[in-house]
């Protein structure tokens, strides 16, 4: 039997999160969170994509492109806050022997017509930008959802959320399309459980901006939001 297979990047997606600090843990979890699907050259072909506008969801097979790391049987889950160890297929870790990650979107509307070719908007993404997509799959709702699954670590995570305290003079900051999702991504708590110090302070690239913020108790104070070229050099 052949233990290789070819695998190709069929499209790459476009989000506001140029490195993986502040993404939510899973895909849905921020539904406000857009993402653009612009297929690679080779497979910019309308016929691929019919019918894919009947669905209302679809699954997003994609690479972890920025995991750095070997493969592990055991790893620590940011959850379990770092210390504890769960077998690497009893978690979605990025440290796996194939680095690939799976998530469902919606899929709010297809551009047949672009100069890309035809392109797939979707939201509630999970993704950095420019992240491989290897393949697209349809969500069908009868086989693909399970209600009375159990979700183990992960469930506790999606009851957390924290209080968020923005000045309004940082807000404005922000455009307005994206000012109810990065309150939502705050209030998810993007800093690995492991980390309480209420002295540090966080930054989080976000849209263009460098969010920079801290935690104390159950809330998060975003200090300063500045334009990301602007806050990499240090200007006042």
């Amino acid at each position: 039997m052949e233990r290789e297979f070819l695998v190709k990047t069929i499209a790459r997606i476009r989000t506001d999160f140029p490195e993986k600090f502040g993404l939510p843990r899973q895909s849905g979890y921020v539904p406000e969170l857009m993402g653009k699907i612009v297929f690679e050259p080779e497979y910019r072909d309308p016929d691929a994509l019919r019918g894919v506008e009947e669905y209302s969801h679809i699954w997003l097979i994609w690479a972890f492109s920025e995991s750095g790391k070997k493969w592990s049987p055991m790893v620590r889950p940011p959850r379990l806050g770092g210390n504890e160890r769960r077998g690497v297929f009893a978690t979605r870790s990025p440290f796996r022997p194939n680095p690939i990650g799976l998530s469902s979107v919606r899929l709010e509307s297809v551009d047949w017509d672009g100069r890309e070719g035809p392109v797939l908007y979707v939201s509630g993404i999970d993704l950095m930008d420019k992240t491989p997509i290897l393949d697209i799959k349809p969500y069908i709702p009868f086989s693909d959802s399970h209600p009375e699954a159990l979700g183990s670590f992960a469930q506790p995570a999606l009851e957390h959320r924290l209080q968020v305290d923005v000045p309004k003079s940082c807000l404005e900051k922000m455009p307005e399309r994206n000012r109810q999702a990065l309150i939502k991504l705050l209030a998810q708590d993007p800093r690995p459980a492991y980390q309480n110090d209420p002295r540090r302070l966080y930054g989080l690239s976000f849209a263009g901006k460098e969010i920079r913020f801290r935690v104390r108790e159950d809330t998060v104070i975003v200090e300063t939001i500045e334009d990301a070229d602007r806050a990499s050099r240090g200007d006042p």
